[in-house]
């Protein structure tokens, strides 16, 4: 602790700047009583930021008479502790992002917006024991007094505001009235949690009993599970078995998932099993939803969190074990500003708290599967389907030189006839949104081009909109050629939503649902879906990604990818290994009760390896294969990578930036291979030209090293003042 004659609060403040900010404590306060990990009020520029102290020293750089004094301590005790700090600390100088920028990305939004760190509690209301002695004529007119006092009278437990305002337009006034007369009074839920009937765990087979108990033998020190689990072996059960363990010890369990879609129904299957409060995180919730789930683990008032990549550093003072459900997964990379890797920091977390992690997927990551290759991972297999389903049967479906009815081939449409007339359930995945990827001029062959991106603009036709996907830049669909002025324009190839129109025609008495992001963007919808698609009143689902991971649809029988060549070629080495693990997640929704699972892959290149190997060896053997070509051509993981990015109006000058930089690392690093600088894979985007430099060695830490001398030099170049850069550690996505 610094002497208390003179005391300098070290602040982070989320700025693109790499440093931290010197200020004087607020007059009126006593300065040794300020613990790091508190947010801080203070002057910046000409208006006031929001900030973290990260520490206490007697002495700055900046003169005493240029101290700044901070305006407010916004915070009692710290929000982060000393654990939550040093994990931040990590992080920032393994990405080498702004340190304010990776500070301020651990608390939600409400919190970096100033707002007070205290969770407003729900009042629960329950009879009173005067109330439940009432004699109902006593009410007389109080109809809707009444009313109210019957709806609570019929509950054994304590019920929210959120509970009633559903079944009483206007409730507040009865319900002022009935507390007044005594008849109710302000409760607690803790009575509905002892009502309720929580369902026993399911009985493992052998390997879902290995992995369990593996993953609790050592739930008393650091260790990383690969659960290696084949769509429908079971996973899940392991989770809640692994996680009844670690709540049995009092300590929390954050669990992390890749998607929103998939919460809800994971939030469903956790509150049929723990007695629990189960807290939810993701951005599909609202600003206080997400501040109260954050403070309630924060003060450990609950046990479990479920969420998205956002949730990962939301501070949990006893974690006992932490869970990534489809690893894989490349939802857990940021892509944007802090580009970090929730997988690969939530395995930091977990060896700096010493705690277990489990990383679940049907098809691992190469980088987890090389880190079992070198006994950093434990593999815990599940390779059989849970209780009596059996593994699909998959085939390729040849569809060169046959006729296809918006991308249906004879021979498919004749199996979705016989899996409806079974009464099964069909699941068609196409990823792409939209009704066509392009719009063509059959005439003289103009397409409807982004003016701002170097891509095509996408016809959504039943809103009659183009719109760019990339940039979100949309306008009326048009009727005219602007080349030429024709009326012979058409839509090419194929969306989600024009193989909906299709199905409509070839099946009109049937149900069909497509589910993708245009179809689901309303509050709700989604979750209304999937209940009819479980309940039975769904005979084709069609969708994109969000069909492939984590849903069980146990009617399904018939799964269909209407376009697999589309992911067979591209100039991103990460692509195969993609496609491999999107195929066998949708392949992995089919079949998942008792009745026989078919996968059918249409596809103008059926004696592709990738494809065969899949099929006739499977995805695990497809991955060793993999690996062994990576390692022949020195890629990740054996190699290890960082991407510098560099936009600009003018691409002139984010290429000369990028050559400058090149120049400084010829310098000092010959054991660092360079590659470009180039133009991205899409040239402009949002109006901006893009131009990327890629840097490899072979070793981490020499990588790392020369990032952490880099950095301050790209900073003090003209250029870095006139274009707008980014470094990305351990990148997936080169485009």
């Amino acid at each position: 602790m610094p002497s208390p004659e003179k005391i300098i609060l070290s602040i982070a403040i989320p700025i693109p700047v790499d440093r931290l900010f010197d200020y004087l404590p607020p007059l009126n306060i006593n300065a040794q009583n300020i613990l790091p990990g508190v947010r801080v009020k203070v002057p910046f520029g000409k208006s006031f930021k929001i900030g973290i102290l990260i520490e206490l020293k007697n002495s700055s750089e900046s003169p005493d008479d240029k101290l700044k004094r901070a305006e407010e301590i916004l915070d009692a005790s710290p929000l982060l502790l000393e654990n939550d700090l040093k994990l931040l600390h990590w992080a920032h100088s393994y990405y080498h992002h702004p340190i304010g920028d990776v500070f301020i990305s651990a608390l939600p939004t409400a919190l970096r917006k100033g707002k007070a760190s205290q969770v407003r509690t729900t009042p629960y209301y329950a009879l009173s024991p005067l109330g439940k002695e009432f004699d109902l004529s006593l009410f007389k007119n109080a109809h809707k007094q009444r009313a109210l006092f019957e709806f609570i009278s019929k509950h054994t437990g304590a019920l929210s505001q959120t509970t009633i305002s559903p079944h009483f337009k206007l409730w507040q006034s009865p319900l002022k009235a009935l507390l007044k007369k005594d008849l109710i009074q302000l409760s607690t839920p803790i009575e509905n949690a002892k009502t309720s009937q929580k369902q026993k765990p399911l009985t493992a087979n052998a390997e879902q009993k290995i992995a369990i108990e593996h993953i609790i033998k050592n739930n008393h020190h650091f260790s990383v599970s690969l659960l290696d689990g084949v769509t429908g072996s079971g996973k899940t059960e392991v989770y809640l078995q692994s996680i009844q363990a670690t709540l049995d010890k009092g300590q929390q369990v954050l669990v992390l998932l890749p998607e929103i879609t998939l919460t809800p129904q994971l939030e469903a299957r956790f509150n049929a099993r723990f007695s629990t409060k189960i807290e939810t995180f993701h951005s599909k919730h609202t600003e206080t939803q997400r501040l109260h789930a954050w403070l309630n683990m924060q003060q450990k008032k609950s046990l479990i969190l479920l969420g998205t990549r956002s949730a990962l550093l939301t501070p949990c003072p006893n974690l006992g074990l932490i869970i990534l459900d489809e690893e894989h997964d490349s939802s857990f990379k940021q892509q944007e500003g802090f580009r970090f890797s929730a997988r690969d920091v939530a395995i930091v977390r977990a060896k700096m708290l010493n705690i277990p992690i489990i990383l679940g997927s049907a098809t691992p990551s190469f980088e987890s599967l090389y880190n079992v290759k070198q006994k950093r991972y434990t593999r815990l297999v599940l390779s059989q389907r849970a209780g009596s389903a059996t593994p699909p049967s998959l085939a390729l479906l040849d569809i060169r030189n046959q006729y296809l009815q918006e991308g249906l081939s004879p021979t498919l449409i004749k199996m979705i006839k016989n899996t409806l007339a079974k009464k099964q359930q069909v699941l068609l995945f196409l990823n792409r949104r939209g009704f066509s990827p392009t719009l063509i001029c059959h005439s003289c062959g103009w397409t409807a081009e982004c003016k701002r991106c170097d891509a095509n603009l996408v016809v959504h036709y039943q809103q009659q909109k183009l719109r760019c996907h990339h940039c979100s830049s949309e306008q009326f669909l048009i009727k005219n050629c602007p080349a030429c002025q024709s009326e012979e324009l058409k839509p090419l190839g194929l969306g989600t939503e024009r193989v909906e129109y299709a199905l409509n025609s070839l099946f009109p008495q049937k149900t069909v649902v497509r589910l993708d992001r245009d179809s689901t963007q309303k509050k709700g919808v989604l979750e209304e879906q999937l209940a009819a698609i479980n309940a039975g009143q769904v005979d084709i689902i069609l969708g994109t990604q969000m069909l492939a991971k984590g849903h069980h649809f146990p009617n399904v029988t018939l799964v269909a990818l209407l376009d697999v060549d589309s992911g067979l070629f591209s100039i991103d080495f990460h692509a195969a290994e993609r496609l491999a693990q999107l195929i066998t997640q949708v392949a992995g929704r089919a079949g998942r009760e008792n009745k026989k699972g078919h996968v059918i892959m249409q596809t103008r290149q059926p004696e592709h390896p990738l494809l065969n190997t899949l099929i006739h060896q499977g995805y695990s053997h497809f991955a060793q294969a993999a690996l062994e070509e990576r390692k022949e051509a020195e890629l990740p993981p054996y190699t290890y990578q960082a991407l510098l990015r560099a936009t600009a109006s003018n691409p002139q000058l984010a290429q000369d930036f990028l050559s400058e930089v090149s120049l400084i690392v010829n310098q000092q690093a010959f054991s660092t291979l360079l590659l470009g600088p180039v133009s991205a894979p899409m040239p402009k985007r949002a109006g901006q030209f893009r131009y990327q430099l890629l840097l490899q060695n072979k070793q981490r830490k020499a990588l790392h090293h020369l990032l952490h001398s880099l950095i301050p030099k790209i900073n003090k170049l003209k250029l870095a003042r006139k274009v707008k850069w980014s470094l990305d550690v351990d990148p997936i996505d080169l485009y």
